[in-house]
């Protein structure tokens, strides 16, 4: 496959995660978070994996820095632990916590990769989770404050920041199925999950500003929903689930109302007060995609699942499995043409309110350790479909794959491996996979035609410029 050339100054990334890599769960003053409590049940992890260790990034941070470096990326996505910083969620700031990630930042610059810390991906201070977590309102504003501190300490040397990852995801696996932290089962009753979220973004875009921040973004997961039939049930119900998933969490953001009176009327607190705060201007909206899913009626009859995580036959939707196309370890269809088709939708449904997107999440889970074929295969036909998209008019000025190494995928622990480098969970060695070399080198050639377009085009008009801002500095 050849791939399409990306405009001048298109940002080449890398991602990972805090309860996924760290590891050294109590070191330097961390307090716990929900996800720490979650894994330590018994059959949490499905491999029992010791999340405890995660990739050892906390201590071998500067080597995967050196990795970063080595890929030529433009940026790191990574996320900041709340715990470490706020061990109780409020109060006592970790000073620690905080120059651990001082420090990386310093170690990204050092070495001309742009920090893009996310404040929040999935690690709830135990505290506040035993308090309620996100059915409480005032995790909404103790997030901004945590916000802020963070701010104060690195907004001097970071010009990227995105608040909070795939609410949807903490909504509906961690407070309605119970498939992840906290474990909540509370189907429908889990919605004010969803708004406090939604309110703590607010909350901290405005608290990131004020503290000298910019350039300001969040995380979204999105995917087109089919409908599996053609009955009414079947519509009704891939259209309730496109509103769960999709339209819940970008319309309170982009437009500043919800997709539905009814949902809304759900919602706790001053919703309408709320939604102004929620609709706080953003600098740019974050996509996290891997695959379609196909919803119909409910079958109560047939084991339902989405991920692969089992749905309560009480839901108005089921989930269908996907046929046709190769699926990864996860068992998620790989279907490119589906991020072509949601970003079209995205910028056909929000015209003008959408702003600049980044792809923040894509990438490939398989088992098997080196099979990199597979990998490649994905990034590229996934690279191609962005590409069309942007040439269809939707402005998306950077891609961040899932992820720089192998990390503890949740529930899954060890098993499901996304990495561009393989990680030994015995000694905690790093090895650069075929699809490390493969992006490296994707990066450079884009550079190398980029730069060469760039150059023919002012021969031929001197004034021209690329077409994108250049990544941050």
């Amino acid at each position: 496959m050849t791939l399409p050339i990306f405009p001048p100054g298109f940002l080449w990334g890398a991602s990972a995660s805090a309860f996924q890599t760290e590891g050294a769960v109590d070191a330097d003053g961390k307090g716990p978070s929900g996800w720490d409590a979650f894994a330590a049940l018994p059959g949490r992890i499905k491999d029992g994996t010791d999340t405890t260790r995660g990739t050892g990034f906390h201590a071998r941070y500067r080597e995967d820095v050196a990795l970063l470096a080595g890929l030529g990326a433009d940026a790191f996505r990574f996320s900041v632990s709340w715990p470490r910083v706020v061990p109780g969620g409020s109060g006592a700031v970790n000073a620690d916590g905080l120059d651990f990630y001082d420090r990386l930042v310093d170690e990204l610059c050092a070495h001309g990769v742009t920090p893009a810390p996310t404040l929040y991906h999935w690690d709830t201070p135990l505290p506040l989770e035993e308090a309620g977590g996100w059915l409480d309102r005032d995790t909404a504003y103790r997030f901004a404050e945590y916000a802020g501190i963070v701010a104060e300490r690195l907004a001097d040397r970071v010009p990227m920041w995105i608040t909070i990852n795939e609410p949807a995801e903490v909504t509906l696996l961690g407070y309605a199925l119970g498939e992840h932290a906290p474990g909540r089962t509370l189907l429908f009753d889990a919605l004010p999950a969803a708004h406090h979220q939604l309110l703590a973004h607010g909350l901290a875009v405005r608290a990131l500003r004020a503290a000298g921040a910019d350039n300001i973004g969040a995380a979204f997961s999105h995917a087109p929903v089919w409908t599996a039939g053609d009955s009414d049930e079947d519509r009704f119900g891939a259209e309730l689930y496109d509103t769960l998933t999709n339209w819940l969490f970008a319309d309170p953001v982009l437009t500043g109302r919800y997709p539905d009176e009814n949902l809304a009327a759900l919602m706790p607190g001053p919703v309408a007060d709320d939604l102004k705060v929620i609709s706080t201007p953003l600098d740019w909206y974050g996509i996290n995609y891997y695959n379609p899913t196909l919803v119909g009626a409910p079958r109560p009859e047939a084991l339902e699942t989405f991920s692969g995580y089992t749905m309560p036959p009480e839901l108005p939707f089921g989930i269908r499995e996907i046929e046709g196309y190769e699926k990864t370890g996860f068992g998620w269809p790989v279907v490119p043409e589906g991020l072509t088709e949601i970003l079209t939708t995205l910028h056909t449904r929000f015209g003008d309110r959408l702003p600049p997107l980044y792809i923040t999440e894509n990438g490939c889970a398989l088992e098997e350790p080196h099979a990199d074929d597979r990998r490649i295969a994905y990034l590229e036909s996934h690279l191609t479909a962005l590409r069309a998209a942007m040439d269809a008019g939707v402005d998306v000025r950077g891609y961040f794959t899932w992820s720089l190494t192998d990390n503890v995928e949740w529930i899954e622990g060890a098993s499901q491996r996304f990495g561009l480098v393989h990680i030994d969970y015995e000694t905690l060695a790093r090895t650069p996979k075929a699809s490390y070399a493969w992006y490296r080198d994707l990066i450079r050639a884009q550079r190398t035609r980029s730069a060469q377009e760039t150059q023919a085009a002012r021969k031929r008009n001197p004034a021209v410029e690329g077409a994108y801002a250049a990544p941050p500095e």
